[in-house]
C-alpha cells in the first residue's frame, strides 16, 4: 500500500499561528480499518487484573505514531546541536528513546485530561498539541517560545492543552499533579490527571504524602513513573531498595508497561484513566530508557556502557518497532517511511531557523509574572535609589 494515496502535509506547518493541530500533523492516511496487534511484553499488576495484550488499533495511527516519534527524536537531535552551538543556555534533559510514552499517552486521552511532569518534558509539549517553532523558540529564550522565553527547556507550558509544565525541582509535581486531580473531582469535570515521574524522583517523600491523600479521596490521579534506570548517574539498584516502582503504592494499584511499547502505553493508559475515575489513584511504571546523559553536561557513557546503549538501540527502539508493524502490515514501504522521516528533518530544521529570527523578550520582561496585576508596584535598582519599572 503505498503512501501515494494519502493525503498531502500543509505547507502553512511552521507559520507561527498555525501552531494549534497536534504535531501540526496531517492524516497521512484515511484508512481506518481496525487492527489487533499484541504487546511485545505482558503487563505486571499489583492488586488489579491487568489489561488484555491485544490493542486495536488502524494504518491511520500507526502511521502517525511513526511520525510523531519521529518529529519528537529530531527535534531533541536538534536541541543538541543548539545546545553545543551555545545557543541554548542553563538545564537541557532530552527525551530521545522515551518518545512512546509521549505518544502512547496521548493516544489513550483527550485534551481534558491533564498532564504535568518533570524537566524531562519537551516530547510531552509536542503531544500535547505545541509546536516546533514554539518550542525551539522557548529553548533558545526567545519571546515567541511557550512562555515566552522565560521558562527555557525545563519549564514548557500549554494550559490550553491541560499541560501544567515541565518543572524543575526533583519530585515537586507529584503533589500539583494530585492537586489538578482534586480540582477535577471537585468540578465533575470526568477528567484525570497524568502525573510524570522518573525513577530518580521515585523515593522522594513528597510522592508518597501526595499518593496517600490521592488515596484517601479517591482522586482521579495516575501516577506515571518513567523508569529509564538512571536517576542521574545512578543506576535503580544502587538507589532503590525496591526498584519495583508499581508496587510502591503498598495500598494503591499498580502496573508495570513496557514503556518502548506505544502500543502497550496505549493500552496501560486507557485502563489506567477508567480505573481513576471510578477507583482512585494508580501507578504506571514505564520500563523506558533514554539515549543521551541525564543531561547535556552528562555524556552518559561513564556511568553505562556503549554496548548497553546500543542493544538497547537495536532491540527496542520504539520507531524501530512501529516502522517494523507498518512494513509487516504492508501499510507502508521502507523508502516511503524514510522519505517520511527526510520530511521530518526538513521541518525541524525550517521551525529552527525560524526560531532563530525571533527576537528575545525586553529587558522589562524581568519584572513581569512575578506580582499581581493592578497594584502599581515599583521596581528599583540595587542601591534602591535608580526606579527601574512601574509594574502594571
Amino acid at each position: 500500500m503505498a503512501l501515494s494515496r494519502l493525503s498531502s502535509r500543509s505547507t502553512t506547518l511552521l507559520h507561527p499561528l498555525a501552531t494549534t493541530s497536534l504535531l501540526r500533523r496531517r492524516h497521512i492516511s484515511t484508512d481506518t480499518t481496525p487492527l489487533t496487534v499484541e504487546t511485545s511484553l505482558p503487563f505486571t499488576s499489583h492488586l488489579i487484573s491487568p489489561p488484555s495484550r491485544s490493542v486495536s488499533t488502524s494504518s491511520q495511527e500507526l502511521l502517525s505514531f511513526f511520525h510523531d516519534m519521529a518529529l519528537m527524536r529530531r527535534m531533541e537531535i536538534a536541541a543538541d546541536s543548539l545546545y553545543k552551538a551555545k545557543l541554548i543556555r542553563g538545564f537541557c534533559h532530552l527525551y530521545d528513546g522515551q518518545e512512546a510514552v509521549a505518544i502512547g499517552m496521548e493516544a489513550a486521552i483527550t485534551k481534558k485530561d491533564a498532564i504535568i511532569t518533570s524537566y524531562r518534558d519537551h516530547c510531552t509539549f509536542l503531544g500535547r498539541g505545541g509546536g516546533l517553532y514554539e518550542a525551539f523558540s522557548e529553548l533558545m529564550g526567545r519571546k515567541t517560545g511557550c512562555s515566552n522565553g522565560k521558562g527555557g527547556s525545563m519549564h514548557f507550558y500549554k494550559k490550553d492543552a491541560s499541560f501544567y509544565g515541565g518543572h524543575g525541582i526533583v519530585g515537586a509535581q507529584a503533589p500539583l499533579g494530585c492537586g489538578l486531580a482534586f480540582a477535577q473531582k471537585y468540578l465533575k469535570d470526568e477528567a484525570v490527571t497524568f502525573t510524570l515521574y522518573g525513577d530518580g524522583a521515585a523515593n522522594q517523600g513528597q510522592l508518597f504524602e501526595a499518593l496517600n491523600i490521592a488515596a484517601l479521596w479517591d482522586l482521579p490521579a495516575v501516577l506515571v513513573c518513567e523508569n529509564n534506570h538512571y536517576g542521574m548517574g545512578t543506576a535503580e539498584w544502587r538507589s532503590a531498595k525496591s526498584p519495583a516502582y508499581f508496587k510502591r503504592g503498598d495500598y494503591v494499584p499498580g502496573l508495570k508497561v513496557d514503556g518502548m511499547d506505544a502500543l502497550a502505553v496505549k493500552q496501560a493508559c486507557k485502563f489506567a484513566k477508567e480505573h481513576a475515575l471510578k477507583n482512585g489513584p494508580i501507578i504506571l511504571e514505564m520500563d523506558t530508557y533514554r539515549y543521551h546523559g541525564h543531561s547535556m553536561s552528562d555524556p552518559g557513557s561513564t556511568y553505562r556502557t556503549r554496548d548497553e546503549i546500543s542493544g538497547v538501540r537495536q532491540v527496542r527502539d520504539p520507531i524501530d518497532r512501529v516502522r517494523k508493524l507498518i512494513i509487516s502490515h504492508d501499510i507502508a514501504t521502507e523508502k516511503e517511511l524514510k522519505d517520511m522521516e527526510k520530511e521530518v528533518r526538513k521541518e525541524v530544521d525550517e521551525a529552527v531557523a525560524q526560531a532563530k529570527e525571533s527576537p528575545i523578550p525586553e529587558p522589562s520582561e524581568l519584572f513581569t509574572n512575578i506580582y499581581v496585576k493592578g497594584f502599581g508596584s515599583e521596581s528599583f535598582g540595587a542601591d534602591r535609589k535608580e526606579l527601574r519599572a512601574t509594574l502594571p
